[in-house]
C-alpha cells in the first residue's frame, strides 16, 4: 500500500520505467488503442517531452511510477484543443491516481490557453469510458469499427472536455 501520492511533471529519466508500465497495458489489451510496444526513446517522443507533447505529469508513491497522463497535439483537432492519454500500471490499486493527474493536467492546459481536451477510448474500454465522464467529458464523435492488429473492429470514442 502507497504512503503518499506524489504529482510532479514528468523527467527523462522516467522514459525507461514508464515504457514498461504502458507496454505491460499493451500486452494485455482490451483498455488501449496502442497495440505495439515502445522503447524508452519512442515514448519520451510520443508522450513524455517530445514536440507534439504540451505536457505529461506522473503519479509516483513509494520511489515507484504508478501511472502518467500526457496532453498533446493530434493533427486531427484545432491546435487549441489537446488531446489526453491516461496510464495506470496493472493490478495496482488505481483509486484517485487518474483524477489527481488530470487536476494537474487541466490545470497546465488552461494556462497554455487551450479550449478543450479530447479523449479518445476504445469503445470496449469501459473503465477508461466511466473516467472520462466522471471527469466531464462528454460524447462528441464516434469513429466506428477501427480494426485492432487482428482485423476485429472497434470502434473508437472520442469525449470533450471544454476548459
Amino acid at each position: 500500500m502507497t504512503t503518499s501520492l506524489t504529482i510532479r511533471p514528468v523527467h527523462a529519466q522516467d522514459a525507461a520505467e514508464l515504457a514498461d508500465l504502458l507496454n505491460e497495458i499493451i500486452t494485455r489489451g482490451s483498455t488501449t488503442a496502442l497495440q505495439e510496444p515502445y522503447t524508452p526513446d519512442a515514448l519520451a517522443q510520443a508522450y513524455l517531452n517530445g514536440p507534439q507533447v504540451h505536457c505529461c505529469f506522473v503519479a509516483e508513491a513509494d520511489a515507484h511510477l504508478l501511472g502518467f497522463q500526457t496532453l498533446g497535439r493530434q493533427d486531427f483537432l484545432p491546435d487549441d484543443i489537446g488531446d489526453i492519454g491516461t496510464f495506470t500500471r496493472v493490478g495496482g490499486i488505481q483509486r484517485g491516481i487518474g483524477s489527481t493527474l488530470f487536476a494537474a493536467t487541466t490545470a497546465r492546459a488552461r494556462a497554455l490557453g487551450l479550449t478543450a481536451i479530447n479523449a479518445t477510448i476504445r469503445g470496449d474500454n469501459i473503465g477508461g469510458l466511466a473516467f472520462y465522464s466522471r471527469m466531464g467529458f462528454i460524447d462528441h464523435e464516434v469513429v466506428p469499427a477501427v480494426p485492432l492488429k487482428d482485423g476485429t473492429p472497434v470502434d473508437r470514442i472520442r469525449k470533450r472536455l471544454a476548459l
